[in-house]
């Protein structure tokens, strides 16, 4: 599982010409799913979300979660995030999760988030052409993967 975090002062999922998804100050995640993953790393990576301290305290320094700032996330399924680009121009996606195992996940995720971390959550709509707008604050993005050590 990968997860981009983009701490945003706003951030808008739009489909169609309509907004489905905005939050003002938080997170804007990008969600992807590989085919070995399961709920043990939805379950992971969400508490990295809720816990990581990357919003400014008073000082200005990157010292707080987003539950202690009150902030939401904007949670956008992106199967793209297991691109192999190793061999041409044209991105092979074999390592990104079939659709039928990848959207439970996603769901998942999201309630786990909302439920278990009390995050207001925001979603633009799986498997649809969407149109992410966004202010990246910082800029911060940081990548998580369920893969690598220090999880």
């Amino acid at each position: 599982m990968r997860v981009v975090v983009q701490r945003v002062s706003c951030a808008r999922c739009d489909i169609g010409g309509e907004t489905v998804g905005s939050i003002d100050n938080g997170f804007l995640l990008l969600v992807g799913f590989t085919h070995s993953d399961t709920e043990k790393e939805v379950r992971q990576v969400a508490k990295k979300v809720a816990q990581l301290r990357v919003c400014s305290d008073a000082e200005g320094k990157m010292n707080l979660s987003l539950k202690d700032t009150g902030g939401a996330i904007l949670s956008i399924s992106q199967f793209t995030l297991y691109a192999d680009t190793r061999h041409g121009n044209r991105p092979a996606f074999i390592s990104a999760a079939r659709p039928e195992t990848a959207e439970p996940l996603y769901d998942m995720f999201n309630r786990v988030l909302c439920e278990e971390y009390g995050i207001h959550v925001e979603t633009g709509r799986f498997g649809a052409d969407m149109q992410i707008s966004l202010i990246n604050d910082g800029p911060v993005t940081i990548i998580i993967d369920s893969n690598e050590s220090g999880k």
